[in-house]
């Protein structure tokens, strides 16, 4: 299936690695010119030149920059050779906030979720909707969690801040915007092999006093696809999102579990 976004401009942030990597990985193979973000260098500069070695036909460019900052968006919504904010698709993703006990949070580590997983994803889509709206066609899809409708008690402070975001984006995708071919999506992943999964095992092994091991053979078994997911897989879903075919599809929340989540809604 031609997924019609052939020499579109598609900036994905956290994309050095991990579900934003595989968003990236997949535009590109697809066609589509890809502007990275991340804040490590290393790991930024290696996953461009993966991407630019599998996919030689596209533009791929590499900014290394703290997104959630207001200097690090706007490099990015500038990059070099880029399309300035002339951006057609944008994948927003952070890195989640750190698991815990509620009781320690102090209101800085509230604010600083807000900003990474609410906040900065609604001022990306701010920065290009508009442009988008004018061009006729854009897509903009946020990485959440699965916690966003099955929440984890030690992960609250992403409980909070992406069902946040989810409230936001169910309005805005019903704008105006929608009749002039733009849709805002969530894709909300499950267990993926990430390092965000690995990190969250080491605080409930912490926790519980179980291996990580047996931690995560223990989730396996919960869910139905017995398997944790691949980033590739991860960011096959996220191009159909932006495809020309899912047009129709827009202020929804994709689950991608493995069939993990047991309700009905």
């Amino acid at each position: 299936m031609d997924l019609g976004i052939k020499g579109k401009w598609a900036l994905v942030c956290g994309a050095s690695k991990g579900l934003g990597f595989g968003c990236a990985q997949v535009l590109a193979a697809e066609g589509a010119n890809v502007v990275l973000v991340a804040r490590g260098a290393q790991d930024l500069h290696s996953a461009v030149e993966a991407i630019r070695a599998a996919s030689p036909q596209v533009s791929v460019i590499g900014v290394a920059a703290d997104i959630t900052l207001a200097d690090g968006r706007a490099a990015a919504l500038s990059a070099p050779d880029g399309p300035g904010t002339a951006f057609d698709i944008v994948v927003t993703n952070a890195g989640g906030p750190p698991p815990g006990d509620f009781r320690d949070w102090e209101r800085e580590a509230w604010i600083k979720a807000l900003d990474a997983n609410m906040l900065t994803p609604i001022e990306l889509i701010k920065a290009t909707v508009d442009g988008m709206a004018q061009r006729g066609f854009g897509r903009v899809v946020n990485i959440t969690s699965g916690a966003v409708k099955a929440p984890i008690d030690i992960l609250g402070l992403s409980n909070g801040a992406r069902s946040g975001l989810t409230g936001f984006v169910a309005g805005v995708a019903r704008s105006s915007i929608t009749g002039q071919g733009v849709t805002i999506n969530n894709l909300l992943p499950g267990a993926f092999e990430t390092d965000r999964l690995r990190v969250t095992m080491a605080g409930a092994s912490a926790k519980t006093g179980k291996s990580i091991e047996e931690l995560a053979d223990a989730r396996r078994k919960t869910i139905p696809a017995k398997r944790f997911g691949t980033p590739e897989e991860f960011g096959a879903i996220c191009a159909f999102l932006c495809s020309v075919q899912a047009g129709y599809i827009t202020g929804q929340n994709v689950l991608a579990d493995g069939g993990a989540y047991p309700g009905t809604f």
